[in-house]
């Protein structure tokens, strides 16, 4: 059996790019793939989540509750996380068809909302 390279940020971005209207952008301070200025992926940046984790939405709770329970060593969740739709995803373990399955749904279900409206949160000084 051939030992694979472990997946990179860098991967993630090159499959978004290839979807439409997606731009490698920030949220939260960490890198992320957004469209429409919704972010869909990004990398997890809570510190109980995982070195090298990516944090992508699903559909819905119960699709993120099937592949926790199909791949326990590949998805994750923890309870920073767990009141959204989103599920952590370890970059080392996932294969590059099932996160260009898991990019392609996450982007289909944020670009069907409305765009973001930029500037709505007002900045203190």
């Amino acid at each position: 059996m051939r030992k694979r390279t472990p997946l990179t940020f860098e991967t993630v971005v090159e499959i978004g790019e290839t979807l439409p209207g997606t731009e490698a952008a920030s949220a939260y301070g960490s890198p992320a793939l957004k469209v429409n200025g919704r972010m869909y992926a990004c990398v997890a940046t809570n510190k109980a989540a995982e070195p090298d984790s990516l944090a992508v939405y699903v559909a819905d709770f119960e699709q993120r509750d099937v592949l926790l329970a199909e791949e326990p060593g590949t998805y994750y969740v923890k309870p920073h996380y767990e009141a959204y739709p989103v599920v952590l995803v370890r970059l080392a373990r996932v294969t590059r068809e099932a996160l260009e399955d898991l990019l392609r749904g996450a982007h289909r279900i944020v670009s069907s909302k409305p765009p973001a409206r930029r500037g709505s949160r007002k900045r203190r000084r």
